[in-house]
């Protein structure tokens, strides 16, 4: 009778639903539902925060019409009695591909300008994109949600960098898309990845697409303002949706971050697609004050029975297992608002249980609520309509037998404007559980789980497991299991009915024909075996056990942020790079970040005392040529990347970090890559362990960029050599056109005539006003001449040729242009334009008065620069002052920071480090690596966190063999490799 009711309540609203008054219709009579549907009896959680017991729910044509305990329901009302059931308001999902295909991947090959006219130069920038174009309701993907309890989704066309606008989708089978689409432009989608239907090559880094949205951003205010004569239709469409939801697919708390940095610059607060890691950096995701779309998309534990397998897993990724299902609850008590999502799950069914798993973390129920419900509803300006049982929303709404965040809680029935769509028959008695029951002499363990609709049994007799069939309709129990006698080929059948929930009865039918009176009584819930996990819990800890946190977030991170400390060394060798020279038994004080006295006998009541005997004390190295810390190095699809910065990807988990101040490292400059001619903007960091990406950059940054010369920037060894230019002298065609476009563009924006903001023009403008200095990839004695042959045509200085391998040959023109020297000790012959290197490169370049350093552009030789400086005492006789000052002093003042850095000099940033032996040697380790007055490394704390990183690691490898003898899901152990970047790298 029940069944016959809902096909006959189906059928009712379908009418309404279909019926739009104006269109034409073929199917005879018309007849329109106007009647009233009244839940009664149930519990109603209205909202995240109210909620009323014994309530009733009155609802008609698709909307609410009253909620609450006196409830008028008028004549013409279908009263369904809910008693014992709960009704929630149904979940929304804020960033889904719903009904869209994705998108398909264009032909191989390079691709240098658009592929469209009439629209933005990139073809990457689509915000012309209209999802509904591409649009097709999926009923099979809608029955998969509407299981999980969604009963909304907000869908998008997920390719591009700018991908267009988004659409309100009701999950409503049983309508057509004039009523299911609710908005059909809600909000407006941003990534940093490229189009997979395009193949212009550009942007091909991170900070590529950040540039690209910038630049993006101007031209759209340029065009608002009328400046442009021709058409522009993603321009005009970027204008237009600019009022919308402005969501930006990130993926990473890194990226989370540098997409809130694009935003900011424009008066832009995206709200922000994340990647589960926000916990490492909470206060930095707070300070952003984004709202967070947040997938749950848990990893699962790692296989590590294999102990040597076991021993390559990093502990970041053992961290991630472990801490990743805390991230909502962290995120929810600081105070940061999120919204949950199915986005990045492989499987969907999984939602489910990682949302009980957060749960279980901690999360609690009505934040869990809220992020499915009145976040959603809030951020789409859809509160009045979405997001809870209020009087005039949305007849959507969940039907469940009890608590929808308990995992044995089952959901009946998912109602989408007014319309049910049944998960479960709420009508059936719920048999799951444990059974145990005697038959012929034997005793039987039953146990059945019901997936939705569809009972899964095992049944076991004196631990043998049995095969089964079960089938259940209208109370009836059907079950059939074979023998225990494997060699016989026979079958029991039982026919039962469920009584009170708490027990079957009915007959069995054995093979032999004869019946027996058949009962099974259900267990409790908690067996011996999980009352026994429980109490194991409990004993150690109410709170389930998560790795701690540490900055960075990965091994040899601090617990806390380490802070400057007041420090007096006593009796050291102390090499100052200033005129005193090289000072023995002499004590350094360091005080409020800074060099505060040097001399001997000195004394501070306040100081930690360190006894530096028979040590060294030095400035910090400085590693002129870097290319650790950054997600990218190389933006290579155009000849000139001016517009992109190496300081929105610099990467603060990054181990080469603590490797380099393991080296005495504490400065380096990032440089672009050298796949163009023109490179990217310099990052100048000193090497903060533990600090924030922002954090790590000097404070009033000289303004450096890369150049390049040579094999890589005229592709000499590319597979497709297609991109201007091909050749030594087009390269040097590319600075003088570029020059020149700058020097107009200056000339313009000096003369206060309107002029449209480019930032490539900006940055180059900055070089030829003296404003930002050149770091030039070289090689060749011809290109060297060449380009500073360039710089004086355009009135400026080139500041650095770094590699400069063959500058022994032109040292003369670089001291008379002005120009340093940033060389390799002895690297040679390793490509065809090297050839004629030589390991006397920087003793006749210094000799010469040009100022030298020694670089590494290799994350492994940037540990050993002490040894590289050394290396030049032995080729071309240099002191052993000035060797020192190769890694020192001298990077120091090619990077414009020696009023701070470089040399031990009162007033100077106490960027120190404390040397085991002779600098120089390689016997020499670096004990103590201080910045600004605080330790970063400590050859002792080394000592003691790799104990603790052994204890940690056991710790999670016994959590993780837990999982697996659970019967739990794992992962195969696969072993990463950092990717570390060179020169030649030119991806």
């Amino acid at each position: 009778m029940i069944k016959i009711y809902f096909r006959l309540l189906i059928f009712m609203c379908s009418f309404s639903l279909f019926a739009q008054d104006y269109f034409p219709s073929n199917a005879g009579v018309i007849a329109n539902n106007t009647n009233y549907t009244a839940f009664t009896n149930a519990t109603i959680h209205v909202s995240p925060i109210e909620t009323i017991n014994n309530a009733t729910l009155l609802i008609k044509e698709g909307k609410i019409v009253s909620v609450g305990k006196s409830v008028n329901i008028p004549k013409n009302t279908t009263e369904i009695d809910l008693s014992g059931k709960t009704i929630y308001p149904s979940f929304i999902d804020l960033y889904t591909t719903f009904g869209v295909d994705k998108p398909k991947r264009s032909g191989n090959g390079p691709q240098y300008g658009p592929s469209r006219s009439g629209y933005y130069w990139n073809d990457h920038v689509m915000p012309e994109q209209d999802v509904m174009a591409n649009f097709k309701y999926d009923k099979k993907s809608a029955s998969e949600l509407h299981n999980l309890g969604f009963g909304m989704v907000n869908t998008h066309f997920p390719d591009g960098v700018v991908r267009g606008t988004g659409a309100l989708i009701a999950l409503n089978n049983n309508a057509d898309n004039s009523l299911r689409v609710i908005d059909g432009k809600t909000s407006q989608h941003f990534s940093f990845s490229k189009s997979v239907t395009s193949r212009q090559n550009y942007p091909s880094s991170i900070m590529g697409s950040m540039a690209l949205l910038r630049q993006m951003y101007h031209d759209a205010k340029w065009y608002e303002s009328g400046n442009i004569e021709t058409k522009d239709l993603s321009l005009e469409a970027l204008n237009k949706n600019k009022n919308l939801l402005q969501i930006f697919e990130a993926g990473s708390r890194l990226n989370l971050m540098r997409a809130d940095k694009v935003g900011d610059g424009f008066n832009i607060q995206y709200t922000i697609v994340g990647g589960g890691d926000e916990y490492e950096r909470i206060n930095e995701i707070k300070a952003t004050n984004a709202t967070v779309i947040l997938p749950i998309d848990f990893q699962v534990a790692y296989d590590v029975e294999n102990p040597h397998l076991a021993n390559t897993l990093s502990l970041s990724d053992m961290r991630s297992w472990n801490q990743q299902p805390h991230n909502p609850r962290l995120l929810a008590e600081n105070g940061i608002e999120f919204s949950l999502t199915t986005h990045g799950l492989k499987n969907k069914k999984s939602f489910a249980s990682n949302l009980m798993k957060a749960i279980e973390m901690g999360l609690s129920k009505q934040k869990a609520l809220e992020a499915l419900t009145t976040i959603p509803a809030a951020l789409l300006g859809k509160s009045d309509v979405l997001g809870t049982l209020k009087t005039g929303s949305y007849a959507n709404f969940l039907i469940t037998d009890g608590d929808i965040f308990e995992k044995e809680t089952k959901l009946h029935e998912n109602w989408v404007q007014g319309t049910p769509h049944v998960i479960s028959d709420r009508s059936k008695k719920d048999i799951d559980g444990n059974y145990n029951f005697k038959l012929a002499g034997d005793d039987y363990s039953l146990s059945i789980s019901e997936s939705l609709s569809k009972p899964e049994t095992k049944l076991t007799s004196n631990d043998k497991s049995l095969g089964t069939k079960i089938s259940y309709s209208d109370d009836w129990l059907n079950l059939t299991f074979k023998t225990a006698d494997s060699t016989k080929k026979e079958f029991v059948r039982i026919v039962a009915n469920s009584v009170n929930n708490n027990a079957l009865h009915g007959k069995a039918i054995l093979p032999n024909g004869n019946e027996l009176a058949f009962y099974a009584q259900k267990l409790t819930n908690e067996t011996p075996d999980k009352k026994e996990d429980k109490k194991i819990a409990s004993n150690n800890s109410d709170a389930p056990y998560m790795s701690p946190i540490t900055y960075p977030n990965i091994a040899y991170g601090f617990t806390q942020q380490p802070q400057s400390e007041t420090l007096l060394f006593k009796n050291a060798t102390i090499w100052t790079n200033e005129s005193d020279g090289i000072l023995e038994n002499t004590d350094i004080l360091i005080k409020d970040g800074k060099i505060s006295k040097i001399g001997k006998n000195l004394s501070s009541s306040k100081a930690t005392i360190i006894d530096a005997t028979g040590k060294h004390i030095t400035a910090g190295i400085i590693d002129e040529h870097s290319h650790i810390a950054a997600s990218s190095i190389n933006e290579g699809g155009q000849n000139s990347s001016a517009e992109v910065t190496i300081e929105d990807v610099i990467d603060d988990e990054s181990i080469e970090v603590y490797r380099n101040l393991a080296g005495g490292v504490t400065s380096i400059q990032i440089l672009h890559g050298s796949a163009n001619p023109i490179g990217g903007r310099s990052a100048i960091i000193k090497l903060k362990w533990g600090e924030a990406a922002e954090d790590l950059i000097y404070d009033n940054s000289p303004k450096f960029i890369k150049f390049a010369l040579g094999e890589n920037v005229k592709q000499s060894r590319s597979r497709t050599n297609s991109r201007f230019p091909q050749s030594r002298m087009g390269v040097e065609q590319v600075f003088v056109d570029y020059f020149s476009r700058a020097k107009a563009y200056d000339e313009l924006k000096k003369s206060g005539q309107p002029y449209r903001k480019d930032i490539e023009m900006e940055v180059l403008a900055e070089i030829l006003n003296k404003e930002r200095f050149i770091s030039c990839h070289s090689y060749v004695q011809s290109e060297i001449n060449m380009l500073m042959k360039v710089a004086d045509q355009f009135d400026f200085n080139i500041n650095t040729f770094t590699h400069i391998l063959e500058g022994y040959k032109v040292a003369d023109k670089m001291k008379a242009h002005g120009v340093g020297g940033s060389t390799f000790s002895d690297w040679w012959a390793y490509k065809y334009e090297v050839n004629d290197a030589i390991p006397y490169n920087a003793a006749i370049m210094h000799n010469a008065g040009v100022t030298v350093a020694i670089n590494s552009d290799d994350a492994e030789m940037s540990r050993r620069l002490n040894q590289e400086a050394a290396k030049s005492v032995k080729y071309g006789d240099v002191s052993e002052e000035e060797a020192w000052k190769f890694v020192t002093l001298n990077p120091a003042k090619l990077l414009h920071i020696d009023q701070r850095v470089g040399s031990l000099k009162v007033g100077k940033d106490a960027d120190v480090v404390l040397w085991s032996d002779h600098p120089l040697s390689i016997y020499a380790k670096a004990e103590k690596t201080i910045i600004e007055g605080v330790t970063y490394f400590d050859i002792e704390k080394d000592k003691q966190l790799r104990e603790a990183l052994k204890k940690e690691k056991s710790e999670l490898i016994n959590l993780m063999l837990q999982d697996k003898n659970k019967g739990l899901k794992t992962q195969p152990v696969k072993k990463k490799e950092d990717k570390l970047f060179h020169c030649d790298t030119l991806d």
